[in-house]
């Protein structure tokens, strides 16, 4: 009987033991589990698989209806429309001081992938000439994804038939002709006629340029204050169709298509080698994650490709232009470095 039971005992002794190895076990295959998912999730961000788990603003450094409002709320439109990005976008409005007012906001919220705003130009020429403390080193450069180009308008009546005859009398007298730009002197409008009349031979430290914000450049046209008015061709292709004013040139490599567009030939065509595109696309904070610059420079390469941006560039009479975040801040840079150069000649410069 004795005997019996030790074996009894022996033999429960040896179940007790297997039930605690597998327990055993189990715990390690499980802490092993646990181990590769968090190894996996961090994996899965340093490969760049991030997404916004929060609602996206994107400032527009201006006011209503300018270009910077209607490319980020036409963008917003379409990325949530079109699907491209699931989370809510918002678009804010933040005027002031040629964009500075804007790009101050932004710089202050440094690694945040939830907050961006659109510029072009004045980001490189309004720092420049000293209207800003902030520039586009300051900011993680995403995606460029529209181009628009340049016009120099005369009355219907003006006695310039083409570029070169402008240019031929503002040899003579620069002073004598008015040259108007809703920007102000050393920004954009300015600079962009500036170009084309310094390769013409023109004087440009005696250009008459007189800056009419918030629209006020085609009245002072029409009204005979100024005399041309250099501005993208989008805001005066209405008053070419209607007949009240002239393009004398569009800034383009090529001409433009559309029904207008396309009868208004290029500096180049008449022998003026200078071209000038009005670029346009999106910035994130300083120190933005890669992971995220990656995100976004996807999404913007999607939306530039979709059908749906498409017809909006056609509505607005934009052009495709794609760059990545790299290749955008290489562009950045040279068109940086252009500027200063005309800048510099003009005494406009404070770097």
């Amino acid at each position: 009987m004795k005997k019996l039971l030790g074996v009894s005992f022996l033999v429960l002794m040896l179940i007790f033991l297997a039930a605690c190895g597998d327990d055993t076990s189990t715990e390690e295959d499980t802490e092993s589990n646990e181990d590769t998912t968090s190894e996996g999730d961090v994996d899965s961000e340093e490969n760049g698989d991030w997404e916004p788990e929060q609602s996206i603003e994107i400032v527009a450094p201006a006011g209503a209806g300018g270009g910077w409002d209607t490319t980020a709320r036409m963008t917003a439109q379409t990325l949530t429309e079109e699907g491209l990005i699931d989370q809510s976008i918002g678009v804010v409005n933040e005027p002031g001081g040629g964009g500075a007012v804007g790009w101050a906001s932004i710089a202050n919220k440094e690694g945040s992938p939830y907050d961006l705003f659109v510029s072009s130009s004045p980001i490189l020429l309004v720092p420049l000439n000293g209207q800003s403390e902030y520039g586009h080193e300051d900011f993680t450069p995403i995606a460029n994804i529209i181009a628009e180009y340049a016009g120099f308008a005369v009355r219907e009546d003006a006695e310039w038939d083409t570029l070169p005859e402008l240019f031929e009398s503002m040899k003579e007298d620069p002073s004598e002709i008015t040259v108007v730009g809703t920007s102000s002197p050393g920004s954009m409008d300015h600079i962009q006629f500036v170009r084309f009349a310094k390769e013409a031979g023109v004087d440009i430290t005696q250009i008459k340029y007189v800056s009419a914000p918030d629209a006020g450049g085609v009245t002072q046209l029409l009204n005979g204050s100024a005399d041309v008015f250099s501005t993208g061709v989008g805001e005066v292709v209405e008053q070419v169709r209607s007949g009240d004013v002239r393009l004398l040139a569009v800034t383009s490599e090529e001409r433009l298509e559309g029904d207008v567009l396309s009868e208004i030939p290029t500096a180049k065509e008449q022998g003026i080698d200078e071209t000038f595109v009005n670029w346009r696309g999106f910035f994130g904070p300083p120190e933005m994650d890669q992971a995220a610059i990656d995100y976004y420079e996807a999404k913007f390469k999607e939306l530039s490709d979709s059908d749906a941006f498409a017809e909006i560039r056609d509505n607005y009479n934009w052009e495709e232009m794609f760059m990545g975040s790299e290749e955008y801040e290489e562009f950045l840079d040279q068109e940086k470095e252009s500027f200063q150069e005309i800048l510099d000649e003009l005494d406009l410069s404070e770097e």
